[in-house]
């Protein structure tokens, strides 16, 4: 390892610092406004976006940040969940769009946790899916004028809600048919709330997407996985109707993104083996044609869609190279037109390729892997993303070019439950957390031996949230292969974890292990990494949120204090936010602390 840069102008440290773009909608009655994610003040907030002069005023201004909000149809107001200090509970408030003082939208209802909210194109009717301790999943409906009513209840992990043009329906992704983590849809009329229909598939799962932008069209985009991986389709929850979408040469996930405005074309995304490839599809002629947009990540944190009456298409892009930025594409060749809004500067970085290894129960598994200039073999970060229900892309990673820039090589894998490789692929750990995943750690390692990019001896596991969890279940697991683990906002003790945590994930871990830790104990014991703390060898830096609700404190306490009964090397540093930090100046910080840690590892 490099002697560490930590120069204020280091150039890892000006990666951490280049301004990104989370996200940008624009307001869908009124395409002169919009509203932006951005971090470049520091933290990730919310800003009003006036389109045409290209200029942005900050609207939130929390001291952990703002990851999602809505802007309404006619640009007039801004809604977003006010938590405390990223705890992700409690109450969704409207702002003006020229700023001022949040206005709570429930003050009756407690804090409640909740993901997003959602609107009708019209304006006339949104609404919002929320979790509370005693009252399970419950579907929110605000009409204008009038009090929040609940539309629909449910003890089971419920997605949504998704709204037609006019907000005459109402769709939510309900897991309630299924002992797992698969949906069917359910449509309510929204004024009455009589359920109008459900769209299921035994042995499949079935998620929304946009209603159709036309006025009186109340056909629905969604996803089935019934072929092994999600294909796009058409129902009308009015009639009844279905129609798939002919695309059987096309391999992997294709996700359904965005309507034309007329309705008569369909922007797909195809995602897999974790790349990216954008389709349009002629619903009158029934065929695709492939977009020629740069290559590189496409939309991770949220959708592209038709934009500038049809004629362009707006996503995120970014890759190893470049932080985020929303760019124009022309919407029938894919090519890219203008920058919309642009990232920061960021020092070059070494660039990552995809690699395939066989895992030791003999699937394959892809991972990406990047290497310093400087011969090898080298000491290596091996990663695991979280989720699990997520995708390792080559996108723009200020962490791995960190460890690169001090000559260490960079391994990330995607894991079994990682999503585009195939439903099969990707529910093999039900019930059974931490098992294939580690073998496919284990063997990642094996493979970067055998490729002479790692030394035998300078392994080091690393993750956040679920690639937290990983980690220190595989130090505990597997304590022979690794030199140590560096674990964020992670899981080690999924009983304490069930206990504590917000409703809205207890859900989600009754889905993933089949049951409650009471209901299913054998395999909750055998999935937490405190059972296996007295195995553990390698020395372990924990970096968690003080008032994290996904991954709480409790149950990393509990750990931290039987390794060090044990006579276990473990560090905990405590940082005062939720489930990750969304500051630059923290993520240095907590940047620093790796650094620091492996070096003296390392001598």
């Amino acid at each position: 390892m490099k002697a560490l840069d930590l120069s204020p102008t280091a150039p890892w440290r000006q990666r951490f610092r280049a301004a990104s773009v989370a996200w940008a909608d624009i307001a869908a009655a009124n395409p002169r406004r919009g509203l932006v994610c951005t971090n470049k003040d520091g933290i990730y907030q919310l800003y009003a976006w006036d389109i045409p002069a290209g200029s942005l005023r900050q609207i939130t201004d929390q001291p952990a940040g703002v990851m999602t909000g809505v802007i309404t149809p006619d640009g007039q107001s801004i809604l977003y969940l006010l938590d405390e200090s990223g705890d992700e509970i409690g109450h969704f408030v409207r702002v003006p769009f020229a700023g001022g003082a949040p206005y709570d939208l429930t003050p009756n209802m407690p804090r409640y946790s909740s993901a997003f909210a959602a609107q009708s194109r019209s304006g006339r009717v949104s609404g919002f899916l929320c979790a509370g301790p005693d009252d399970g999943f419950m579907a929110c409906v605000l009409s204008q004028g009038q009090e929040p009513r609940i539309l629909a209840r449910s003890q089971r992990v419920c997605n949504g809600p998704v709204f037609s043009q006019d907000g005459e329906i109402t769709v939510i992704a309900s897991t309630e048919r299924f002992a797992s983590i698969d949906y069917s849809l359910l449509a309510f009329d929204t004024q009455s709330g009589e359920l109008l229909g459900e769209l299921w598939e035994a042995g499949a799962s079935i998620e929304a997407g946009p209603f159709s932008p036309r006025p009186g069209d109340l056909r629905l985009l969604a996803t089935t996985t019934q072929t092994g991986f999600e294909r796009p389709l058409i129902w009308n929850p009015r009639t009844g109707t279905r129609h798939d979408l002919r695309l059987e040469h096309i391999p992997g996930s294709i996700f359904p993104w965005d309507w034309s405005p007329d309705a008569r074309k369909i922007l797909l995304c195809q995602l897999y083996q974790a790349r990216y490839q954008l389709y349009l599809y002629d619903l009158e002629t029934e065929s695709v044609t492939p977009l020629a947009h740069p290559p590189g990540d496409l939309g991770a944190s949220q959708p592209g869609y038709f934009a500038a009456g049809g004629q362009e298409i707006w996503v995120t892009w970014q890759d190893a190279s470049h932080p985020a930025q929303l760019v124009a594409l022309e919407a029938e060749s894919g090519a890219l037109k203008r920058v919309l809004l642009s990232a920061g500067q960021a020092p070059a970085g070494q660039p990552f390729r995809a690699f395939e290894f066989l895992s030791e129960n003999g699937d394959t598994v892809q991972g990406w892997v990047a290497t310093p200039l400087e011969p090898g073999p080298y000491p290596v970060i091996l990663h695991a993303h979280g989720g699990p229900n997520d995708v390792q892309t080559a996108y723009f990673w200020p962490a791995a070019q960190a460890w690169l820039d001090h000559g260490l090589a960079v391994c990330s894998i995607n894991y079994h439950g990682s999503i585009t490789f195939g439903r099969e692929f990707e529910t093999s750990i039900r019930g059974n957390l931490g098992d294939l995943e580690v073998q496919d750690l284990a063997a990642a390692r094996q493979w970067l031996i055998d490729q002479h990019i790692a030394r035998p001896d300078a392994v080091f596991l690393t993750g956040a949230s679920y690639g937290g969890y990983l980690t220190l279940q595989a130090v505990g697991r597997r304590p022979e292969l690794w030199a140590g683990g560096l674990a964020s906002v992670a899981i080690a003790d999924w009983v304490l974890m069930y206990a504590d945590q917000a409703e809205r994930l207890r859900g989600y871990q009754r889905a993933l292990f089949g049951g409650t830790p009471q209901e299913v104990p054998e395999a909750t014991r055998k999935s937490s990494p405190i059972t296996y703390a007295g195995q553990v060898r390698a020395p372990l830096l924990v970096i968690q949120g003080t008032h994290d609700t996904r991954c709480p404190a409790r149950q990393m306490q509990a750990y931290e204090a039987r390794l060090t009964e044990l006579g276990k090397s473990i560090h905990v540093h405590w940082f005062d936010a939720g489930h990750g930090s969304r500051a630059q100046e923290q993520q240095i910080e907590q940047q620093e602390l790796m650094l620091r840690f492996v070096s003296q590892l390392l001598g």
